[in-house]
């Protein structure tokens, strides 16, 4: 039996370790990116760079790596007021999360991967939720994905499995497990060709990648790169 996955694949370093990780594993795997109206929808350019060095580079990988799906979910951009969604500083909000979280949004992403899996027989959904190191989002804790799917398994009667490979590890190993997975042109490919700057910022080049170096995203990106490289990466 063909093990196939479908990878939520947003152009980010989580993301793209979560797709190298799931082509290390599955026969066949799919990605799936999803245009909401983000603010930093550069993301979205990136990705398609990505992909086509990744096949390029990794010609074993390349070989279990099918289609890309990019689906149009501006309606969640539309009914979110957000950082991300909406042209404001980033700040925290009186709920105690920054005002960067899309309430409902990896609900959204996984609950539309599992339709796009039904049709194309992936039954593995991979996502780079992690309770680790992030910023609060309560849609990406361990609880939350093995309550949907149960969710999506019951209410599409066909047996789905959620994995979050980096729920548990920050983002420190987050690096050390892409030079596990692809070595050092793995870890060149993410830093390159990835984007997780909330502000869409790829006009400064720094250690650990492009972005604007002062987002939550970055912050976290950059603390999980110095963490890497001094404990020998």
């Amino acid at each position: 039996m063909t093990e196939k996955a479908l990878v939520l694949f947003s152009g980010g370093q989580d993301s793209a370790t979560c797709l190298a990780w799931a082509l290390d594993r599955f026969d066949a795997v799919e990605t799936i990116g999803f245009d909401y109206g983000q603010a930093h929808r550069i993301e979205l350019e990136v990705r398609t760079t990505f992909l086509d060095r990744l096949r390029a580079g990794f010609p074993a990988w390349a070989a279990r790596l099918g289609d890309d799906h990019l689906v149009d979910m501006g309606l969640l951009g539309e009914i979110s007021d957000t950082a991300l969604t909406r042209d404001k500083a980033i700040e925290m909000a009186e709920s105690g999360l920054p005002n960067t979280f899309v309430p409902g949004r990896n609900l959204l992403f996984f609950t539309t991967a599992a339709a796009v899996g039904y049709r194309r027989d992936a039954r593995h959904l991979v996502g780079g939720m992690c309770e680790t190191d992030y910023s609060g989002y309560p849609d990406c804790r361990d609880d939350t994905i093995k309550a949907l799917q149960v969710a999506l398994t019951l209410g599409m009667d066909r047996r789905f499995v959620l994995h979050t490979p980096l729920m548990w590890i920050d983002k420190a190993a987050t690096w050390a497990m892409a030079r596990q997975l692809g070595g050092q042109a793995l870890v060149d490919l993410i830093l390159e060709d990835t984007h997780s700057c909330y502000r869409g910022d790829r006009t400064r080049r720094h250690a650990w990648g492009y972005g604007c170096g002062s987002c939550p995203a970055c912050d976290l990106r950059r603390g999980g790169w110095e963490r890497y490289v001094a404990e020998g990466g």
